[in-house]
């Protein structure tokens, strides 16, 4: 495993610099297991806490092992949301939210707090065409610097009538480093965006990574042969 730490392989460091790079190479190996542990710990303990008291008492995991389990609320919740979701997709259900909506749309304030929170929920978790198509190459913020994109769609309606190119035009994000969640949404000319063979989760591993990161399955630190 290669990383940043490691010392060159034609120097001799001493003891201090050799526990040093031990000591770094072994920060890089735990942390990220141990910050996934430690989230996913403290996730399904946030999710118990607000699902378990909702369920009657003679009902509670601990009624009956003497112990509590840590997970139950999380299982009762994917079960409630699943139940939920098979009753939205009939007739029945349909006509409930719709009835539930028009009442919300009378609400000044709930109403748009309901908007916002409904918007959000479905651009991140319907699979729909808001994902993102294809890892691409872009001349970004002037001609002669390259960065990393994300093609969402083609742009349509007024952005594509009024813009002043006379061929396709795509919806390009631009992600910042190293948090890839904010960035810029910028248009391309279609001849103007280079498609790339990477996948859209190796792509962010490189911005990510601030470069350091390549997609490559035989050594992830070095660019593909």
């Amino acid at each position: 495993m290669n990383t940043p730490f490691d010392e060159e392989p034609n120097r001799r460091p001493g003891l201090f610099a050799g526990l040093r790079a031990s000591f770094l190479t072994g920060i890089v190996v735990i942390a990220p297991v141990w910050l996934t542990v430690w989230l996913i710990w403290s996730v399904v303990g946030w999710i118990d806490s607000a699902v378990l008291p909702l369920v009657p008492q003679r009902f509670q995991p601990q009624e009956y092992v003497g112990i509590n389990l840590r997970g139950v609320g999380v299982i009762i919740f994917l079960i409630f949301t699943v139940i939920v979701g098979w009753i939205a997709k009939g007739i029945l259900g349909r006509s409930l939210i719709h009835f539930a909506e028009s009442l919300v749309d009378r609400m000044p304030v709930v109403r748009s707090v309901y908007s916002g929170i409904k918007q959000i929920s479905e651009t991140v978790f319907a699979q729909t065409e808001r994902s993102f198509e294809k890892a691409c190459l872009i001349q970004y913020p002037r001609r002669g610097i390259w960065a990393i994109g994300f093609v969402s769609t083609t742009a349509r309606g007024e952005v594509s009538a009024r813009a002043e190119t006379g061929g396709e035009l795509l919806s390009v994000f631009i992600p910042t480093t190293p948090n890839p969640t904010s960035g810029f949404l910028l248009f391309f000319p279609a001849e103007d965006v280079i498609l790339l063979d990477m996948s859209i989760e190796d792509a962010a591993k490189l911005v990510i990574s601030a470069g350091l990161v390549y997609p490559n399955e035989k050594d992830p630190t070095q660019p593909p042969e």
